[in-house]
C-alpha cells in the first residue's frame, strides 16, 4: 500500500491565465494534493471577481480539471468579505490543509495582504510563478498549451477587439506599448478553458461585450471613473 506523502492545500483558483499556468506547475510537482478550488464570487451577480467569469462556468472549469470549486459568495461589505473568507480559511484547517496556492506573480503588496492574513492561522502562502517577470510567466505559459481567452479589458488601454481573442505570441506582440504582457497592471483578465490542468475544453461561447464604467472615491475625496470592456458570456 502507497502512502500518500503529499501535503493537502487548497488552490485559489481565479479562473484566468496565471491561474491556470500556477495550478498546472503545482500538479505537476506533486508536492500537494490539492483538495479545492476555492474561488469568490459576487452574492448578486453571480460573476467571479475581476474576471467576471458567471458560477456556472467555474464549476464547468473545475470539473474538467477534477477538482472540486469552493464558491465562497461575497457582498461589496468589506467586513462581511474578511468574516466569509476566515470561515472558509478554517472550513480547510479543519480538513487538514495548511497550505494555500495562488497565482500572482510580483505584486509584493499582494502577497504580503493573504500572508498577513493566513499566516496567523498557520497557513503557509504557496506561489509558483513568484518573482518571475511577466515575460518569463508568459513564455512558460505559451509553452504549457493552455488555451484562454480576453474576457475583460481596460478600455483606456486595449480596444474591444481584444475582447474574445485567444492569449497567442501574436496577440501579445499587437498590443500597444507599455502594456504588462501578463495584464499585471490590470490592462485584461482572461477566462482558461483548455490545455494544461484541464481534462477537456470547457464548452462556453460570448454572446456580446459591453462597456461598463464604475466610479471610486479616492482618499483625497475626489471620484474617479474606470471604464472597461466585459464579455457577456452566452447562456
Amino acid at each position: 500500500m502507497t502512502v500518500d506523502t503529499r501535503k493537502k492545500a487548497v488552490f485559489n483558483w481565479s479562473g484566468g491565465k496565471d491561474s491556470a499556468l500556477a495550478l498546472h506547475k503545482a500538479l505537476q510537482q506533486n508536492q500537494f494534493d490539492v483538495i479545492a478550488l476555492l474561488t469568490t464570487v459576487n452574492e448578486g451577480t453571480q460573476l467571479s471577481s475581476m474576471h467576471a467569469i458567471p458560477h456556472a462556468l467555474l464549476v464547468k472549469q473545475a470539473e474538467s480539471i477534477g477538482i472540486p470549486l469552493y464558491p465562497v459568495f461575497l457582498p461589496k461589505d468589506m467586513e462581511i468579505y474578511q468574516q466569509r473568507m476566515l470561515e472558509a480559511a478554517n472550513h480547510f484547517i479543519a480538513q487538514g490543509a495548511e497550505h494555500f496556492i495562488f497565482g500572482d506573480i510580483h505584486l509584493s503588496d499582494v502577497r504580503k495582504y493573504r500572508e498577513d492574513q493566513l499566516h496567523p492561522l498557520g497557513i503557509e502562502v504557496v506561489e509558483p510563478l513568484w518573482n518571475q517577470n511577466s515575460a518569463e510567466v508568459m513564455q512558460d505559459f505559451l509553452a504549457s498549451g493552455i488555451k484562454t481567452k480576453i474576457v475583460v479589458a481596460d478600455a483606456g488601454k486595449l480596444d474591444e477587439a481584444f475582447i474574445g481573442q485567444d492569449i497567442s505570441a501574436a496577440l501579445i506582440d499587437a498590443m500597444p506599448a507599455g502594456i504588462d504582457v501578463c495584464g499585471e497592471n490590470g490592462e485584461y483578465h482572461t477566462f482558461a478553458y483548455a490545455g494544461g490542468p484541464f481534462k477537456h475544453p470547457v464548452d462556453f461561447s460570448i454572446a456580446d461585450v459591453r462597456r461598463l464604467s464604475y466610479a471610486f472615491k479616492l482618499d483625497s475625496g475626489e471620484e474617479t471613473s474606470y471604464h472597461y470592456w466585459q464579455a457577456i458570456f452566452a447562456q
